[in-house]
């Protein structure tokens, strides 16, 4: 099956990414806009301070037990609501993806994870305001019962060939795919996170 890292759901390439900044983050002075090497940026006309807005780093963790995805339904206050996703979230500035991985499964489902491999990294343009950069990454259960939590309002197991429910991301859909056609290994993780 073909390997497909990037995803859109709009046309990301005539966009700047930084129409709501309005005021320089450095001085407080109304923001202008610059022509920095062919992109269109923020400038503020006080200091020279240059905007640049960057894709959020995130991971997505693919749960694998008894032949079987666990998959989480968004809270109403979350990107895509309603819908169903690979436990995912933010990586913080201060931890590593590994890291970062384990905890947003603790706070989603509740489940301690062994990480077994680094299946995919996505890039997906989700909106003006959403860009991410995700770390998918293949896990099995090492201790829990799963119990939706953070940002999810339900946790459920299900056949990663199919029925699935609406899911919140292409990026998702196309790993569970790609995982039914042919179990990806993946790339060997850092030994210090193995369990």
């Amino acid at each position: 099956m073909k390997i497909k890292q990037v995803f859109t759901t709009y046309d990301f390439c005539d966009n700047g990414g930084c129409k709501a900044i309005k005021y320089c983050p450095s001085c407080g002075s109304p923001f202008s806009y610059c022509n920095d090497h062919h992109r269109i940026r923020p400038q503020c006309l006080q200091c020279g301070f240059i905007y640049y807005k960057n894709p959020a780093p995130a991971v997505s963790v693919l749960i694998i037990e008894n032949q079987h995805v666990l998959l989480g339904k968004r809270g109403p206050d979350s990107f895509a609501a309603g819908k169903w996703c690979l436990p995912c979230g933010y990586i913080e500035y201060n931890e590593a993806f590994l890291t970062a991985a384990l905890r947003e499964v603790k706070e989603e489902t509740g489940l301690t994870i062994a990480i077994q491999s680094i299946i995919n990294v996505n890039s997906n343009f989700l909106s003006e305001n959403l860009h991410a950069i995700v770390v998918v990454l293949l896990a099995k259960v090492a201790a829990g019962i799963p119990a939706a939590g953070d940002d999810l309002v339900e946790v459920a197991w299900f056949d990663p060939a199919g029925p699935l429910p609406e899911m919140a991301f292409a990026a998702d859909e196309d790993i569970l795919k790609r995982y039914c056609a042919q179990k990806i290994a993946g790339l060997p993780i850092d030994d210090d996170f193995r369990r």
